[in-house]
């Protein structure tokens, strides 16, 4: 059974979360205050986390970032606020889609089938798993590892999404549009930015070199392609 940690202060959006996603026999628990749904979250493995922006003792802003140091469960974020400073905060820090209250309750069912379908892990018994190896980098898509010089590379799951993409084309030229559109979607248009920053977390996990990167490159003017010289 799938867990979700839902961390918010408003009962009845609780209670309403709690009913819904019973129902799609995933398994909740709860805590309405910052610093607790951190420690929870630190402390159990989820597979998803649903954060309200808005929260006593620690903001939802400061729960992601410092889940983010530690841990890469996925993360939508809940906003009462629909200023676009916002929205992108949440997306730059990590969190992996956002809804504004008030929200539709199929709606966010929705995005969190999707995130659950993105990140959810093959069955472990698959034998013929699609790997991506290129100097010291290993990349199993199915049981979403990563492994740098054989130690294991712990990414968020749009980094990971990013890598895969980028490895499995190399050469080719992403514009920021265009990796927007493909790893969030159509709805985040306007949020180029946040590549940037998922890009430059990425890199810092894998690059030796941020200055020089060797898997990554940024092609002037037009966006980012995985090295394919390194392939040769």
């Amino acid at each position: 059974m799938k867990k979700i940690l839902i961390i918010e202060d408003d009962p009845e959006i609780i209670r309403l979360l709690e009913i819904h996603l019973t129902d799609l026999i995933y398994s909740t628990s709860k805590a309405m205050d910052g610093a607790l749904g951190l420690k929870m979250a630190l402390e159990n493995d989820y597979d998803l986390i649903i954060l309200d922006l808005t929260l006593p003792s620690m903001d939802g802003v400061e729960v992601c970032k410092k889940l983010r140091a530690k841990k890469n469960t996925p993360i939508i974020m809940l906003t009462a606020k629909s200023e676009e400073i916002d929205r992108v905060l949440g997306l730059e820090i990590g969190a992996d889609d956002y809804m504004t209250k008030p929200f539709s309750i199929r709606e966010l069912l929705a995005r969190i089938k999707a995130v659950m379908r993105r990140t959810g892990t093959k069955n472990h018994e698959q034998k013929d798993s699609s790997t991506i190896s290129v100097e010291g980098l290993h990349i199993d898509v199915d049981k979403r590892k990563v492994l740098l010089e054989h130690k294991k590379v712990e990414l968020s799951p749009k980094e990971f999404e990013l890598l895969v993409l980028m490895a499995s084309n190399p050469g080719r030229n992403y514009t920021r549009t265009e990796l927007l559109n493909m790893i969030w979607g159509y709805n985040f248009e306007g949020y180029e930015h946040t590549v940037n920053s998922h890009i430059n977390r990425l890199r810092a996990k894998i690059e030796s070199d941020m200055a020089n990167p060797n898997y990554i490159l940024t092609t002037w003017g037009v966006g980012y392609k995985f090295n394919e010289d390194i392939l040769l």
